[in-house]
């Protein structure tokens, strides 16, 4: 895998954004940087395309962005030029992937047939595009093609919106997902950049999903946290749920003296803690990680931020946390 592509797998949702004015390309990219998604994909569909690379990328340097609908090698070479850090194209074009590839130019091609596949692995690439997602079978077709080809990757793309996001990122095949829903047309011609921001915003919230899931109290030196459980389980009526290390009634988790916070912890869920860890960190959060535990494919499930809010310790865990 391309080095570039670990990085959209990082940010996990690749804006796909069409520039008709060049004077839209910079503050477009200051919404979705401000928005919490520095990464585009520039599509080389209109006469303005590599000049708005060039904008934003002298603009946001940071940012993460490529070109895509490119469809040949000549277009390979103005997004490149212009500061186009990594090649998508609609369909696989033998003659642009090999082209990319003698150059060393990171390039997902689109896929959406086995054969397409099958020519994907035979020159060597292990990330495709899938499109149009949604009109070409969706989750379910990249599923039952991952099985024979369990050495690619994709990034699917048309017909992705909030309300079929995370199912997409839940499946380990898939290392992020391209779309439009928080760039619409409509509000670049209007220039609602503040809005798109929002979007954006909304498009990262919704990807990570991390709500709270219980409090956490610490037990008195004098006492053991199963007899300070105890008294709530009286309180509440809700029966006793011992863990290792503490015990749980209902949503309230009691822990022996000395555990972290000030005045206890606040346990959080999300969707996906590899990248809630990376977009937290890029928002100026820390973490403890010597309080990391692990799964048995080495994936971080639990971490402590470093810092406490407001006296609370906080942690975060994986989804799938029980």
């Amino acid at each position: 895998m391309y080095p570039v592509v670990e990085k959209l797998a990082k940010y996990g949702i690749v804006p796909v954004i069409k520039i008709e004015n060049l004077e839209d390309a910079v503050p477009l990219a200051k919404a979705l940087c401000q928005g919490g998604l520095p990464v585009a994909e520039v599509t080389f569909r209109t006469d303005c395309a590599a000049e708005a690379i060039k904008a934003m990328k002298q603009a946001c340097p940071d940012m993460l962005i490529g070109a895509g609908t490119v469809l040949n090698a000549a277009q390979v070479d103005e997004a490149m030029k212009a500061g186009s850090e990594f090649i998508i194209s609609p369909g696989f074009n033998p003659n642009t992937v090999t082209y990319c590839i003698e150059k060393n130019y990171p390039i997902i091609p689109g896929t959406s047939c086995p054969s397409d596949m099958e020519k994907a692995i035979e020159f060597g690439l292990d990330v495709v595009k899938f499109f149009p997602a949604e009109a070409s079978g969706g989750l379910k077709s990249i599923k039952a093609m991952s099985a024979p080809y369990g050495q690619l990757k994709f990034m699917p793309t048309g017909g992705i919106n909030p309300d079929n996001l995370n199912s997409y990122l839940d499946f380990e095949k898939i290392i992020a997902c391209g779309g439009t829903w928080m760039v619409p047309d409509t509000l670049v011609k209007e220039k609602r950049f503040d809005e798109i921001a929002e979007l954006t915003r909304s498009a990262v919230r919704k990807m990570l999903n991390i709500q709270f899931d219980h409090v956490g109290i610490n037990s008195p030196k004098d006492q053991s946290s199963s007899q300070v459980a105890h008294h709530f389980s009286q309180f509440l009526g809700a029966p006793l749920d011992p863990k290792p290390a503490s015990v749980f009634v209902d949503r309230l988790e009691v822990m022996p003296a000395g555990s972290p916070g000030k005045n206890g912890h606040l346990g959080f869920k999300t969707d996906d803690l590899q990248r809630a860890i990376f977009f937290l960190e890029n928002a100026g959060y820390t973490f403890n990680y010597d309080t990391v535990r692990k799964n048995e494919l080495g994936q971080i499930t639990f971490i402590y931020l470093k810092e406490e809010i407001g006296g609370m310790a906080c942690h975060l865990m994986d989804k799938q946390v029980k």
